[in-house]
């Protein structure tokens, strides 16, 4: 009961700071994106913001055994550059720069966002299912040096 109430919470927070921050706006965020015509930079103090605590998260982390709720916390994430890193966030940055969101705002705006977000909703739900069985297609295909 502890780990839902403290993902509430978490998620509460999150999603807040992701609509107070203008990250639920599509027309912010490719302002941000836009460096070459009518950059909007006010988003870099938001990412300066979101490494602040992520930083202080990490150091807790290399400290302590377990989470808060006791169960044990899983290792750190690989560090390697890989084929799959380079191609998921390629893919991540060229949705991002066509609908102007990610999967964390887009879900924070749900309640507002209109048509075309339904339409992110579906694509990104359609790539998250399609993506394993594709990945595993492109191994066989082609083995990852």
């Amino acid at each position: 009961m502890l780990r839902h109430i403290i993902a509430l919470i978490a998620g509460g927070l999150f999603g807040s700071g992701l609509f107070l921050s203008g990250m639920t706006n599509t027309a912010k965020v490719q302002g941000w994106l836009d460096v070459f015509g009518d950059w909007d930079p006010t988003l870099a103090f938001v990412m300066g913001g979101a490494m602040i605590p992520m930083a202080l998260a990490w150091l807790v982390r290399n400290r302590r055994v377990t989470a808060l709720t006791g169960a044990p916390l899983p290792p750190p994430a690989s560090s390697e550059i890989d084929r799959k890193l380079v191609v998921g966030s390629v893919l991540f940055g060229m949705g991002w720069g066509l609908a102007g969101l990610c999967p964390g705002p887009s879900i924070a705006a749900l309640s507002y966002g209109g048509p075309g977000l339904y339409v992110f909703l579906a694509a990104m739900l359609t790539g998250m299912l399609v993506a394993p069985s594709l990945l595993a297609r492109l191994d066989r295909a082609v083995p990852a040096e």
